[in-house]
């Protein structure tokens, strides 16, 4: 059977054409139409110039075997969610390769009420159909192509998240990084009385301000340069396709988002008291301290976007939240947004009329992070076990819900194996000691070898 290269994990990324085409795509339509049987399904795309042949192969692919297309246009994978259960679809498809480079491409699938498609419940399915070229007969006559345009619900929907009787001008850089949120940021800007500073703004396919990725350090100067010059309140920067936001504040300094997933759980709360919260292994202390505090019940939950949302489900979890920038909102079809988290934070800032760093500041102080740091290895395993048994005897606690984490009284680590390369990710995170938090960190990446 032919190998596919470019499905991964949870989704479809690679290069195009050699890894992704579109004679690909075609069969991916075929493939998903198999395996789901839906009547009809969302399709969208994002700005690359690869995106619009991929559609239009992997619609024909679709349509082929009855299945109606409702084409969204350019737009962001979170609208793809929206759309999907909103207009309750049989399902979506977002063709997109979010924060790589120019030369990549993708796919990203849900099934109805946008629940996702992954490694382990259908994404599989979808690779050895395609693979195989060989399908079912069709279910239905061939199906159409039509244009649909949910926009207006779509932004009605995320001002339902904010006090908007709160809101002041307030002074706001917003850096698309020349992917998809600027259309949306501008509809929304239309409603709010920020004044939105842009940069990087114009979807534009070269990227030539670089990736759209803002985890990379490199990749915030523009964004933080923006702030100091234009004396903003706040900054905001997006990947490619808008589903992760990330928060520098008024003198530019990047947030990690492990702070802001306590912060956003316990806004939440005030209002759903009770109400469960997820997150994920790698950072937990302040997290489950301020889920606690507020009266939430915090659920941990292994990393990655079917996990964290499969749990949402499951829990029925008011929001969830992952450090590396995703936010997950119950009433957002337990799916995870770029958009609402910032308008959540901005409408704090007005109510309390605090600038993000002291809403923050003590929280950092009381749990100090490394941030994600990634080893490229040439045996991750024997790291993994070396590490295990060097700190084990030690530990005051240990978990193995996505790779390994130690816990002592005054500091704990998660050390986890990348799905998709030879690659360690590690985090560490100490109770009010930045110097312990240096050493320990030291420690653990002498062992990485």
């Amino acid at each position: 059977m032919e190998k596919l290269n470019c499905f991964k994990a949870y989704d479809i990324r690679g290069r195009v054409p050699e890894e992704l085409n579109e004679d690909l795509a075609y069969r991916i339509g075929q493939a998903y139409a198999a395996f789901l049987s839906p009547a009809r399904v969302a399709v969208g795309w994002d700005v690359r110039t690869s995106s619009l042949p991929l559609v239009e192969a992997l619609a024909a692919g679709l349509n082929e075997r009855g299945v109606e297309v409702w084409r969204l246009g350019m737009c962001g994978t979170e609208q793809i969610y929206f759309y999907t259960s909103h207009l309750e679809l049989d399902g979506g498809i977002m063709v997109t390769a979010s924060h790589n480079p120019p030369e990549y491409n993708g796919m990203k699938f849900v099934r109805e009420q946008s629940r996702p498609i992954s490694g382990d419940c259908g994404l599989l399915e979808i690779e050895q159909l395609a693979a195989a070229r060989q399908f079912p007969p069709a279910l239905r006559p061939r199906g159409a192509s039509v244009a649909a345009d949910c926009l207006e619900a779509y932004i009605a929907h995320l001002l339902q998240y904010p006090d908007l009787e709160a809101l002041t001008p307030l002074k706001v850089v917003v850096n698309a990084g020349n992917g998809c949120a600027g259309p949306v940021l501008d509809a929304l800007e239309r409603r709010l009385p920020f004044r939105f500073i842009k940069i990087c703004h114009d979807p534009d396919p070269a990227f030539p301000h670089g990736v759209p990725n803002p985890l990379l350090p490199e990749n915030r100067r523009l964004t933080t340069q923006a702030v100091q010059d234009h004396g903003a309140a706040l900054g905001l920067a997006w990947d490619g396709d808008f589903d992760r936001c990330f928060f520098f504040d008024e003198q530019g300094t990047f947030i990690e988002g492990y702070y802001l997933v306590g912060f956003i759980a316990a806004a939440l709360l005030a209002r759903h008291p009770g109400a469960a919260i997820i997150h994920d292994p790698r950072l937990t202390w302040n997290t489950v301290e301020m889920v606690q505090e507020a009266g939430g019940r915090a659920v941990m939950s292994k990393t990655g976007h079917a996990f964290i949302k499969a749990r949402m489900r499951v829990e029925n979890a008011l929001y969830g939240g992952e450090m590396s920038g995703h936010h997950y909102f119950r009433d957002f079809a337990y799916c995870d947004s770029g958009m609402i988290p910032w308008l959540l934070v901005l409408s704090i800032m007005c109510r309390t009329g605090q600038p993000l760093s002291a809403l923050v500041r003590d929280r950092m102080a009381r749990y100090p992070c490394s941030g994600e740091i990634n080893r490229k290895l040439a045996d991750p395993d024997a790291a993994l076990k070396r590490i295990e048994a060097r700190y084990q005897a030690a530990a005051i606690g240990l978990d193995r819900t996505d790779g390994l984490s130690l816990e002592f009284p005054d500091w704990r680590f998660n050390l986890r194996k990348s799905n998709t390369e030879p690659v360690l990710r590690l985090n560490v995170e100490t109770r009010q000691d930045p110097g312990l938090l240096k050493k320990k960190t030291d420690e653990l990446l002498a062992l990485m070898t």
